[in-house]
């Protein structure tokens, strides 16, 4: 892929930041993970098979390890000539924590005046907020991303996801791949400050728009559509589905699918205004039909008609569906002792080319050796370096 030979330094832990890391190592970069003797706190979370974090392996595989006191003096000389040697560096630190430990942006300029560096946190490097602790659920809350989730007379709903973790994390991988474009030797070092709000506040929307426009906040619509309607989950015979005819022409289409084409010259409901205003009476209209037949039944007929439609499914059902698997969105990876790892698969799809499954997730330290002998390190030396405490 289009980062084969780029070297990335990634100092990041727990989500946003090693899924930053992740996608440039999807794309063909060597990424080289920075961990200390407790290894990324990731490594103990969610479920474990064969004692392997499956949730540490999908985010740091294809990538390489090593474990560095970050304190001791000669761990600070080998991450610098670490980083002269790379291209990029990562880290979703407090903003500060890099300065603190001498790696400021001034100093990583001298160290290397082509590198780009991608700061990754909550609220952003700078602002009244900037030094503020945030995880995921604090910048669902005050981006106004909660706001708008959820059904009119329910409380605000926070994303089942980290949201705001994976927006920055791509933010991250996108901002690092725009600043490599071009010839390395024209490149100039660049700073990129990515922050967990600003990446929810870019994706309000029309919903931001609309606040902009009228300085009406928008009103929570659970899952009908906010600007359409008919448009949502509807109850067939056996389960419900979700149909989204999102202008007038699919709305007509829906209705020819249904059988009700009676209704489009219905004064109640011939506009959009008119169903909005008025979201139960057309859906007690159209549900009933629905409920004539199965809902793999309607699906059929719905998407043969033109509707988009398709079935809610569970997250054990979405890996079992053919569409799913025809896109390989599961990959089995091995992982040595810890047996087959089954993680997501690729989303970005490229012909020649695509992303390629290099390495599973590193054990702690695993390639410590290997990357400084990369560096010109010769035995004594890592040995050294070992048993000095500064290499673990």
């Amino acid at each position: 892929m289009s980062l084969t030979g780029t070297r990335v330094v990634d100092f990041t832990r727990i989500i946003s930041g090693p899924f930053c890391t992740q996608l440039l190592a999807d794309l063909g970069a060597d990424v080289i993970k920075i961990e200390t003797a407790a290894g990324d706190p990731l490594r103990e979370q969610g479920k474990k098979v064969e004692g392997l974090s499956w949730y540490y392996a999908g985010y740091n595989r294809n990538k390489r390890s090593i474990a560095i006191d970050l304190r001791h003096p000669d761990g600070h000389e080998i991450l610098a000539d670490m980083i002269a040697s790379s291209d990029v560096v990562v880290e979703n630190f407090r903003p500060g924590v890099m300065a603190a430990m001498g790696f400021s942006d001034e100093r990583l300029r001298k160290l290397n005046p082509r590198l780009v560096v991608c700061h990754i946190s909550g609220f952003g490097s700078s602002g009244p907020y900037s030094h503020r602790p945030a995880f995921d659920f604090i910048a669902q809350a005050l981006s106004g991303f909660m706001s708008v989730n959820g059904n009119a007379d329910d409380l605000p709903l926070r994303s089942g996801l980290p949201v705001s973790d994976l927006v920055a994390g791509l933010y991250g991988a996108l901002g690092v791949t725009a600043a490599l474009a071009g010839l390395r030797e024209d490149r100039a070092f660049r700073s990129l400050d990515i922050s967990l709000t600003d990446g929810l506040v870019s994706l309000l929307s029309y919903m931001a728009a609309d606040t902009l426009a009228t300085g009406e906040p928008p009103q929570r619509s659970g899952n009908d559509h906010p600007l359409v309607a008919p448009y949502g989950l509807f109850r067939t015979a056996d389960k419900p589905i979700a149909i989204a005819p999102s202008n007038d022409a699919i709305y007509a289409r829906l209705l020819n699918a249904i059988g009700r084409d009676d209704l489009a010259t219905d004064p109640r409901f011939d506009t959009n205004e008119k169903r909005m205003a008025d979201r139960e009476a057309i859906r007690l209209e159209i549900e009933p039909v629905l409920m004539t037949a199965s809902a793999e039944e309607w699906i059929e007929r719905l998407n043969e008609g033109g509707v988009p439609a398709g079935p809610v499914l569970t997250i054990p059902e979405m890996f079992d569906d053919p569409q799913i698997r025809h896109r390989e969105m599961v990959l089995p990876v091995p992982h040595g002792p810890h047996g087959t790892v089954r993680m997501l698969g690729f989303p970005i799809k490229s012909t020649p080319g695509s992303c390629e499954m290099r390495r599973p997730a590193p054990a702690l330290g695993q390639h410590g050796d290997e990357v400084l002998g990369e560096l010109g390190y010769d035995r004594d030396r890592i040995d050294t370096l070992r048993a000095k405490g500064a290499l673990r």
